[in-house]
């Protein structure tokens, strides 16, 4: 038994080690640090909301459904409808949805859950950021901050299933480094979409 948990907390070491350089760089950008600065906008934290919603509409349609036999609860970690809903709070109407993700159909299971595993993580980062909007912007869960509200008080309970369910896949299938690979890209994917707009 503590062989498998050694097993586990190993292969979540290292897919943190070998993303943390793309994750940095994600951290990094202006666009993502404007959403941490005490002196925020309203229209730097609809700008960065308009651009995750491309990349969480098109993984929620066209990524995420395949994992549906890994991951039973993957409707229910679907954040796109929170954005929408943040956006009418805020009065946006968003015109078109951008699609940052390409060659999806050659996307193994494990190169999914990587891309999985980047989008449900943020919802980590999300209750930091939630904190920042609430004070900047006098935003609340209910009318502007849904998004970053995530899960709220089951945060932490959703991300330790994830990582249980992650992990057991990968032990079964020893497919870490497919995993890895969806993680870095999902990374870098973001970020490219966040620097060319």
């Amino acid at each position: 038994m503590n062989n498998d948990i050694t097993t586990a907390e190993t292969f979540l070491e290292r897919l943190r080690t070998k993303t943390s350089v793309a994750h940095t760089n994600l951290e990094r950008l202006p666009v993502s640090e404007s959403i941490m600065d005490p002196e925020v906008t309203a229209s730097q934290y609809l700008f960065y909301l308009n651009l995750m919603h491309d990349v969480v509409k098109q993984a929620e349609e066209e990524i995420f459904p395949a994992l549906t036999s890994i991951m039973p609860d993957i409707a229910e970690r679907n954040k796109a409808a929170l954005i929408e809903s943040d956006f009418s709070a805020l009065g946006y109407a968003k015109m078109q949805n951008q699609k940052p993700f390409e060659n999806i159909e050659a996307m193994s299971p494990a190169f999914r859950m990587g891309i999985l595993y980047v989008i449900e993580g943020s919802s980590l980062g999300g209750r930091i950021i939630l904190k920042n909007i609430n004070t900047a912007l006098g935003l609340t869960e209910d009318n502007g901050t849904a998004y970053f509200a995530g899960y709220g008080n089951k945060t932490g309970s959703m991300w330790k299933s994830f990582l249980n369910a992650l992990t057991a896949y990968e032990e079964e299938h020893n497919n870490e480094d497919q995993i890895i690979a969806g993680a870095e890209y999902a990374f870098n994917t973001i970020s490219r979409h966040f620097t060319q707009n």
